[in-house]
């Protein structure tokens, strides 16, 4: 009897990781230069939100689009798809863009803003979130019910600390800031195996 009481307590931790594997749907992808991080996503919390991010996602909206603040220890900013586009990069306007939809009624919820957070950025109005978003690099309880949680990061977390870091002395702006390479919902796909080339 003992024996298989020390088996299933054994089993339970590998049983409760299953457990909680998000569906694909729920899940976002971003492909950073030095790696794939992947974030659950609250559509249960932030439904509206959650909707929002899978939309420009889907659209290709956020493909290289810059981490235009980032502070250490705090958190890593993006997501702004008008004027943080690596194509037509607006150095002096980025950070104060959003997309062409409208902006999002405040969906704040009881989910605390610990290492891995993705969360929501805004003016100074509760309702003014678009498609700007941060992740937390440390926990930030002074953000919890003021900004709007819709995801956690549950992979890769190691690729979010190499975003490259702001300037302390101006808000934490990035000059030559990273970029996200691709953004996708559900996990990314298992490289296929490489071919040769044809010359």
């Amino acid at each position: 009897m003992k024996k298989y009481l020390a088996y299933a307590l054994l089993m339970l931790p590998l049983l409760m990781t299953e457990a909680k594997s998000p569906k694909p749907e729920d899940t976002l992808s971003i492909k950073l230069k030095d790696g794939t991080v992947l974030i659950e996503l609250y559509s249960d919390k932030a439904p509206k939100h959650v909707e929002r991010i899978k939309k420009l996602a889907n659209a290709g909206k956020y493909d290289g689009v810059a981490f235009h603040r980032v502070i250490d220890g705090f958190m890593a900013q993006t997501g702004d798809v008008e004027f943080g586009n690596k194509k037509d990069f607006n150095a002096g306007r980025v950070g104060t863009g959003g997309s062409d939809l409208p902006d999002l009624k405040e969906e704040f919820n009881d989910t605390k803003h610990i290492r891995g957070t993705c969360s929501m950025a805004r003016a100074a109005s509760p309702n003014s979130a678009n498609s700007q978003f941060f992740i937390c690099f440390e926990p930030a309880p002074f953000l919890d019910r003021q900004y709007t949680v819709w995801g956690q990061v549950i992979e890769g977390m190691e690729f979010v600390d190499k975003i490259k870091l702001g300037s302390s002395g101006n808000n934490g702006s990035v000059k030559d800031p990273d970029f996200m390479v691709k953004v996708s919902v559900g996990k990314p796909k298992a490289k296929e195996e490489s071919k040769p080339k044809k010359k």
